[in-house]
């Protein structure tokens, strides 16, 4: 077993990570980036559509915590909320406009244009076209891959963390269960040669992403199965607000796959209209702010829409707008739609609300810091609070880039009292022999989804949870009797995490019977 040392290791490369990972490059430190990806540019952060805000140096922050709070039902983090007000600005400034030369969308006279979406009091968020999230992607991997500029980065390409190393369970000697609980870095899965390295660091970043994943009908990417939260949980973390899972009101109905192509809240933010099968516009009986109401009460009006109509989806009409306007504004949905024989210049697009964003995760302070001493988390993968029951629309770039940068500020204050740790006094890691058939795992990870659709899905009552759990807890044992004797492979270890952080969504779920945000159970 190799091994490779790191004073920092950042497990995931989206925004988060490639963010925290370039401030601490930028203070010489050696960054190790792991990503189960072979490409790096994957991950759920190329798959936003609709921008990041942006409360810009000099101008007032008009309501962006009270735009958070009642996004969220009065449970968002209000110190969370104060940070992303008081410091999004200067950062993405400084770290996406000033290094990165992220591209976003400007008028003639080069300044910056802006958009609203559903729940913002004003316009305040910065974009490009309908594909953000894959600019800023880009613009963040070509700054942190200038070996002239960060010659001290490295990227594991290919590589599944397993699980985080800890003295207490992972030390060789008794002794070593007494000390402080730590994380030392990860257990690391080649993909290409098939073997396990240790990966040792002074620090440890989880910027694993979400679990969107783990639903059969989702927007995320295939990754965000919420690999972070399992392995954070197994060391000792602390996940919280976990059955907070929020839907997408619309993505691009089409049942050729369970991955849904995201229609952009910024299609609503723009003028665009929901109409059921009877060509009826019906928002306004849901809410007062009809389209622009925040993304729980959407989606919910969308799904009673379908079963009054008795129809398998809802329309997204834009089609009222000028057609070069549209294609301008919208190319990536647009001609994602065509493709499908839907023109949006002429016709509305057909919609359903799909799991898209995970609320909670592992807990954090506001530095980012979990409970584990060594070991941080930012992103989808982190709660701060800042969301509470509801994710108010195109705050979780700015997310991502706040607290990587936070994190990272914090990480630079401490990492003169931490050591690597010494090899030696680690564990190898014991790899099973047995064979594992990719038939079974694919049809286990399909029960696993089809079972939080079904049972922990967009509406919740106990009857469906306690079906869930006895399938989860039959799944759970199946798994773990055979993960233990099991060859590795990226898939076994991706249903081991799911199964392990999907229970804990259903658990949560469980225990709150009270209706807020996106949790709604109808009982």
């Amino acid at each position: 077993m190799s091994t490779f040392e790191f004073d920092a290791l950042v497990i995931g490369s989206g925004i988060a990570g490639l963010v925290c990972a370039s401030e601490l490059a930028e203070k010489n430190l050696k960054v190790g980036i792991i990503t189960r990806e072979y490409d790096p540019k994957k991950s759920n952060t190329v798959w936003a559509q609709g921008g990041t805000i942006y409360p810009s140096e000099g101008e007032i922050h008009r309501d962006l915590v009270h735009d958070i709070q009642v996004a969220s039902a009065g449970t968002s983090n209000i110190a969370a909320a104060e940070i992303l007000e008081k410091r999004s600005g200067k950062i993405l400034k400084e770290v996406l406009l000033d290094k990165a030369k992220t591209d976003f969308e400007r008028d003639k006279e080069g300044n910056l244009c802006f958009t609203k979406e559903a729940a913002h009091s004003f316009p305040r968020i910065l974009f490009k076209g309908d594909y953000t999230g894959k600019e800023i992607q880009i613009s963040l991997l070509n700054f942190l891959k200038d070996k002239k500029r960060f010659p001290n980065v490295s990227f594991l390409q290919g590589h599944t963390a397993i699980d985080l190393i800890t003295p207490l369970h992972h030390g060789i000697s008794l002794q070593q269960r007494y000390e402080d609980n730590k994380v030392l870095g990860a257990y690391v899965y080649n993909r290409d040669q098939g073997v396990v390295h240790k990966v040792l660091a002074k620090v440890t970043v989880l910027a694993t992403g979400g679990v969107g994943s783990l639903y059969l009908h989702h927007s995320n990417s295939e990754g965000a199965r919420g690999d972070g939260h399992a392995m954070a949980k197994r060391a000792g973390a602390v996940l919280t607000n976990m059955e907070f899972i929020q839907f997408h009101p619309t993505t691009f109905f089409d049942s050729s796959s369970h991955r849904r192509f995201l229609i952009s809240e910024a299609v609503r933010g723009e003028g665009g209209v929901l109409l059921n099968s009877l060509g009826e516009a019906f928002m306004e009986r849901y809410h007062p702010d009809r389209e622009l109401a925040p993304r729980d009460i959407v989606s919910r009006s969308i799904d009673e829409e379908m079963i009054r109509t008795k129809h398998d989806c809802a329309y997204l009409d834009i089609s009222f707008k000028d057609p070069n306007w549209i294609k301008e504004r919208f190319p990536t949905i647009y001609e994602h739609c065509l493709a499908k024989k839907i023109d949006i210049t002429q016709e509305p697009i057909p919609v359903v609300p799909a799991a898209h964003y995970t609320c909670g995760g592992v807990k954090t302070d506001l530095l980012g810091r979990t409970n584990l001493d060594r070991l941080y988390a930012v992103g989808e993968v982190a709660c701060t609070g800042l969301h509470g029951a509801n994710r108010l629309a195109s705050t979780s770039l700015a997310e991502g880039v706040v607290w990587g940068y936070i994190a990272a500020e914090s990480i630079t204050g401490k990492i003169s009292e931490w050591d690597i740790y010494d090899s030696n006094r680690i564990k190898g890691w014991r790899n099973g022999t047995a064979p594992a058939d990719p038939a079974l795992i694919q049809q286990d990870m399909l029960t696993l989804k089809q079972t939080m659709w079904n049972y922990v899905g967009l509406t919740r009552t106990s009857n469906r949870l306690k079906r869930g759990s006895a399938m989860f807890k039959e799944l759970h044992e199946e798994i773990q009797k055979f993960y233990k004797n099991a060859l590795l492979s990226d898939e076994l270890i991706g249903l081991r995490n799911g199964v392990e952080v999907a229970y804990q969504v259903l658990i949560s779920s469980m225990r709150n019977t009270e209706s807020v945000g996106c949790f709604y159970r109808k009982d």
